[in-house]
């Protein structure tokens, strides 16, 4: 473990964060963005996750085989959206994941691939009626799986604990385009959003 990763963790203990949840009654997954365009190097936003869709896809079946409610979530932008969203002008990258490409297809070796909502910011209830879905089906706890940990994920993370949901996030099923984001992202949203776990905790559950 990197020093300041351990200093920190100490420092965020004797201050009284990373407390500890407790898993609800109602647990749901969110995949996000585990999309080609994300999973595939060969597009701008993309990066090698291989081993996340391996390890999100073992998840899944299990949530699936336990009647866990799954969603998954897409970027996919208009040619409007194209000159006229902040986010764009911000990290034009993400002006590949265009409506109707295969960039904004869930990867196809996942084992579930919908229902999908589709966004155009990075949390993954942000213009989106996840937060009316997760309700309906009177979920109390929320899985977050996908990409990216420093971008979309944490993002999810932070507006699901906005709605009192207990948060976890198995480390395995989470990536980035370099580690460095990814750990200190994990490390934030630890301590302040939800838990981070190994993935034999969530599929012991199941």
């Amino acid at each position: 473990m990197s020093d300041w990763i351990a200093a920190t963790r100490e420092r965020y203990g004797r201050g009284g964060l990373a407390g500890r949840l407790a898993w609800g009654d109602r647990p749901a997954v969110v995949v996000v963005d585990l999309i080609e365009g994300f999973t595939d190097p060969e597009c701008p936003p993309g990066s090698d996750l291989d081993a996340v869709v391996e390890r999100t896809g073992t998840l899944l079946e299990r949530a699936k085989a336990a009647g866990v409610p799954i969603f998954l979530t897409t970027i996919a932008y208009t040619p409007d959206d194209l000159d006229g969203l902040v986010w764009l002008r911000k990290m034009p990258a993400l002006r590949a994941l265009a409506e109707g490409s295969r960039w904004v297809e869930v990867d196809g070796r996942l084992p579930v691939r919908e229902p999908v909502i589709a966004k155009k910011a990075a949390s993954a209830f942000a213009g989106t009626d996840l937060a009316e879905r997760l309700a309906a089906e009177r979920v109390d706890t929320l899985v977050v799986c996908g990409a990216t940990t420093s971008g979309c994920v944490r993002a999810t993370a932070v507006d699901a604990c906005a709605l009192d949901l207990a948060v976890f996030v198995p480390r395995e099923c989470v990536g980035d385009r370099e580690p460095g984001p990814h750990e200190a992202n994990l490390l934030d949203i630890d301590a302040k959003y939800g838990d981070v776990v190994g993935i034999e905790e969530v599929l012991a559950r199941w």
